[in-house]
């Protein structure tokens, strides 16, 4: 018989966190595997929240979902500006 005045604990497994990197890579390349312009289609996604703009190829739409919009934006200019060298 259980204790019913104790607290019951139990652990439930989140799934992994995917980076923003990864996750714009994923769905650059289903979107480029599909012949989509992964850039016009990212960043159509970007400025209208619209999911449709991508692709389920790869599960990228699921992907991106998962990522605040603002979070992408964040990543590719990190990644633009590291490129340029720009301090």
């Amino acid at each position: 018989m259980q204790d019913l005045e104790s607290t019951q604990f139990f652990k439930v497994e989140s799934e992994p966190e995917t980076g923003v990197s990864v996750v714009l890579s994923t769905v650059y390349e289903a979107l480029t595997e599909k012949g989509y312009n992964p850039v016009n289609q990212i960043v159509g996604y970007i400025m209208s929240g619209d999911p449709t703009y991508i692709t389920s190829h790869k599960n990228a739409r699921s992907l991106i979902m998962k990522v605040e919009r603002d979070e992408l934006v964040e990543e590719m200019l990190t990644q633009y500006i590291k490129q340029h060298n720009w301090k």
